[in-house]
């Protein structure tokens, strides 16, 4: 059946599926683990082929699940947070719910509005990728029984599950590979990590284990708009080298992008001063020579932060949080190739078939 100028009835698609019209309604309702994955299958595919979508401000007036879940982001420019909201928003889809996303700009008081907001269109779950500041009212809500999910975050105070990259895995990578490709001296640039968990845990995963990969480490912690201090901190530490092999580590995908702007300012040529960092973006291969990354699953991310809400919603109980950490995969380019190591394998254990 085509898609109409209309939007698609509930009756319609059971209809196309061969199903009743009330388990359709179960379906989008929490009810679908009384349908056999069969039927949960069929009424998918008429869904989509008729367009249909299901009114979650009518669900809500009815008294039953609103079919809306909540998304928190400190800052939507950052691509990670645009990569890992699609995932969210590819596994909202797939289970019928639709998704409301908040974005703070890092707004102590946006925050605290935007969570009134969300809860006051009575969200079935919520998925934090905040600063969190306000973690009083988080941990408020997560007593009043709304399932909570922390993405890429720790929160103090808040028993919530959370979901995210593997930090100390992805710097234990990231100095493996650095080390293997010669280099000596490292400097880890970051945004300040008061605001956020995972920048505190991959600074210290770095202080900590620098040394043991038989690295010389300083660590650069800048607001990224300080392109001065940015500049002079790069410039300190190349001029500082002595012939040593030296390499900057950047903490997340901005950093990354600010790092090579200060380098081609200064006409660095990348792979003797090697660049890598945290973050897989597009361009980062477009870059001559290509700069080495540290992928994050993003997609199964988003998917499993959708999944930990559904399992919140059908525990009784309430077990202790969970937390599900993920490894990324390195991306080997290039930017970290010094002269003479051009032979080197390349791949890893994270990227080999």
């Amino acid at each position: 059946m085509p898609v109409t100028s209309r939007p698609a009835t509930i009756l319609e698609v059971a209809r196309d599926a061969g199903v009743s019209k009330t388990s359709v309604s179960r379906y989008y309702s929490g009810e679908r683990e009384r349908l056999s994955a069969s039927m949960q299958q069929r009424i998918v595919q008429a869904a989509e082929r008729l367009g249909y979508q299901p009114n979650p401000m009518a669900r809500g007036l009815k008294g039953g699940p609103s079919g809306l879940v909540g998304m928190l982001v400190a800052d939507i420019r950052n691509p990670f947070s645009v990569a890992v909201m699609h995932g969210v928003e590819q596994a909202c889809r797939r289970q019928g719910l639709s998704l409301m996303v908040c974005n703070t700009d890092n707004d102590p008081t946006l925050e605290r509005r935007n969570l009134s907001l969300l809860t006051s269109y009575r969200i079935e779950g919520l998925i934090v990728n905040a600063a969190g500041r306000h973690g009083d009212a988080l941990a408020e809500l997560a007593g009043d029984g709304l399932p909570l999910v922390l993405l890429d975050r720790s929160l103090e105070g808040i028993d919530a599950d959370e979901v995210g990259l593997d930090n100390d895995r992805a710097i234990d990578m990231a100095l493996d590979h650095l080390t293997e490709r010669g280099y000596r001296r490292v400097l880890f640039v970051t945004e300040p990590p008061a605001r956020a968990s995972s920048r505190q845990a991959r600074m210290a995963r770095f202080e900590a284990n620098h040394a043991s990969h038989g690295l010389e480490g300083e660590v650069l912690s800048l607001e990224l708009d300080d392109t001065t201090g940015l500049d002079h901190g790069v410039s300190a530490f190349l001029d500082t080298s002595d012939g040593h092999p030296a390499a900057i580590l950047c903490g997340n995908g901005q950093v990354t992008l600010a790092v090579t702007r200060a380098l081609q300012a200064r006409r660095v040529p990348l792979g003797d001063i090697g660049l890598m960092g945290i973050d897989e973006l597009d361009w980062c291969q477009l870059v001559t020579p290509g700069i080495t990354t540290l992928a994050q699953p993003t997609d199964a991310i988003g998917q499993a932060a959708v999944d930990r809400l559904r399992a919140r919603q059908a525990e009784r109980a309430t077990p202790e949080p969970r937390h599900e950490r993920f490894t990324p995969t390195l991306m080997p380019r290039a930017s970290t190739c010094r002269s003479g190591t051009e032979g080197l394998d390349t791949t890893s254990d994270e990227t080999r078939p």
